[in-house]
């Protein structure tokens, strides 16, 4: 048997981080197993489904690396199909017509409420002649599911579960206006869609039950399941906005690379050894779900940007140098070049692409620059002028512009001023940088080249 599985979100909202766990955990399942990798969005709702909301999730797949196998399919272009089944159901014997009022429902939950039992329908169509039926009620579909026994799902994460049938009520399949339900649906959807395993959060395991009983009365084999543990906070506790429950765009905004969101969300929840840095290529061969965990995850930010900054030290230059000019504003050809010559310093003192923008702003600023406050003390400093006239009359003689040539031209200077190298190469990274950090000050100048260091450094002295 191939493997197929499948992503299957309400586009209610963008694509959130516990969404793409299971999309993730989806997509290396049907790498591994060389299946198929299915992508359905679930439109049913559709006073909340946008089409924002549709492009935001297809997008955050793409930039996550997660494509899909064959076309998106789209629940709200099958409810004919939902239907169609619902109503077979009925001719069977296995579904009927309930009569049951707005009214009569609330009372059945209010007493069931009030003597502290679940809230469950009670089953009063089930067995009864439709010709007791009210005038001018438009019936829903409900599923007659068996009474006796028990539902059993062998969960590959959550291990043998079951439940007593007399603990699940019977479902509606069919709306009074004629519309499916979510779990007749999905049902229906997964199973002409040929998927084999579910792999979806635990919160759904309830619904797994409901959806056994449903695929027996249809008499279609059920897929396999697998329900992963929800994500938690770093507290412990259910995941909220302030602890990272955020849409997928926001964590490429914040300048997280995909390849290091993939690689953390696939530690939240599933483990090979000890091991923590996880490529791609090695995820798709080692996946499986018998090394899922059973308890919920943690989220942490520090481990992602501890996770992102190694990504970031890998990271091809050249692509960093676009992820950059992305959001650095009018970037000429010269600023290009220069944050290609210059990223080999850059990148190893950023954690994301956000930091990096800014750690690199200094390289394509225009002149004069806009200094921080830091480098303002330190060009204010006594004798940081008369440093930096000094040494720009010995850069401007200088024949080779290398590092190692700047290097030694800086500290010829300090000597001969008498000051330790430091007291000189700070005024030079603050007249340079225009802040208090920055890669190394020789690299930096050689990176801006000699006109570029020299005109910045006459800035900071005509500052004064």
């Amino acid at each position: 048997m191939s493997v197929v599985t499948r992503f299957a979100p309400s586009p209610t909202g963008f694509l959130h981080i516990g969404g793409a766990r299971t999309a993730l955990f989806n997509w290396l399942y049907a790498r591994h197993h060389g299946g198929l990798f299915r992508l359905r969005i679930e439109d049913t709702d559709r006073k909340r489904s946008t089409p924002e909301a549709i492009d935001a999730i297809l997008d955050g797949m793409r930039w996550l690396g997660l494509e899909w196998d064959e076309e998106v399919v789209y629940q709200s272009q099958r409810s004919d199909r939902h239907a169609a089944l619902a109503r077979d159901l009925l001719a069977q014997g296995r579904a009927y017509h309930c009569y049951a009022s707005p009214e009569e429902l609330e009372e059945m939950r209010a007493q069931a409420r009030a003597e502290g039992r679940p809230l469950r329908y009670d089953g009063r169509w089930r067995d009864r002649d439709p010709a007791d039926a009210p005038a001018g009620v438009a019936p829903v579909i409900r599923l007659k599911a068996p009474q006796t026994g028990e539902t059993v799902i062998e969960d590959q994460v959550q291990g043998v579960v079951r439940v007593a049938n007399e603990q699940l009520d019977d479902m509606v399949l069919l709306r009074a206006d004629g519309s499916p339900t979510y779990m007749l649906s999905v049902v229906v959807d997964d199973h002409d869609m040929g998927i084999t395993h579910v792999i979806r959060g635990d919160d759904h395991l309830t619904n797994a039950f409901r959806q056994t009983q449903l695929y027996q009365a249809l008499g279609w084999e059920p897929p396999s399941f697998a329900h992963i543990p929800l994500i938690h906070g770093a507290d412990g506790a259910k995941l909220s906005k302030r602890h990272g429950a955020l849409g997928i765009d926001a964590y490429r905004e914040m300048g997280y690379l995909p390849e290091a969101l993939r690689n953390y969300l696939l530690r939240l929840g599933w483990g090979h050894g000890d091991e923590e840095i996880i490529s791609t290529e090695q995820a798709i061969a080692w996946f499986d779900l018998p090394a899922v965990g059973r308890s919920a995850a943690r989220f942490d930010f520090d481990k992602l940007e501890h996770l992102n900054a190694h990504y970031l030290r890998e990271a091809d230059n050249l692509r960093l140098v676009e992820l950059l000019c992305e959001r650095l504003e009018a970037v000429d050809d010269v600023g290009r070049r220069r944050l290609e010559a210059g990223m080999d310093g850059l990148k190893p003192r950023a954690r994301t692409i956000k930091e990096l923008a800014e750690l690199a702003h200094f390289y394509v600023a225009q002149r004069p620059l806009n200094y921080n406050e830091k480098a303002e003390k330190i060009l204010a400093a006594e004798g940081a002028t008369a440093l930096l006239k000094t040494l720009h009359e010995r850069l401007a003689a200088l024949p080779e512009w290398s590092e190692a040539a700047i290097e030694a031209e800086v500290r010829t200077a300090a000597e001969n001023a008498g000051v330790k190298l430091g007291a000189l190469a700070q005024p030079l990274r603050a007249a340079l940088a225009g802040s208090n950090v920055s890669p190394g000050i020789f690299e930096v100048a050689r990176v801006l080249g000699q006109d570029e260091t020299l005109g910045r450094i006459e800035d900071a002295v005509s500052r004064s």
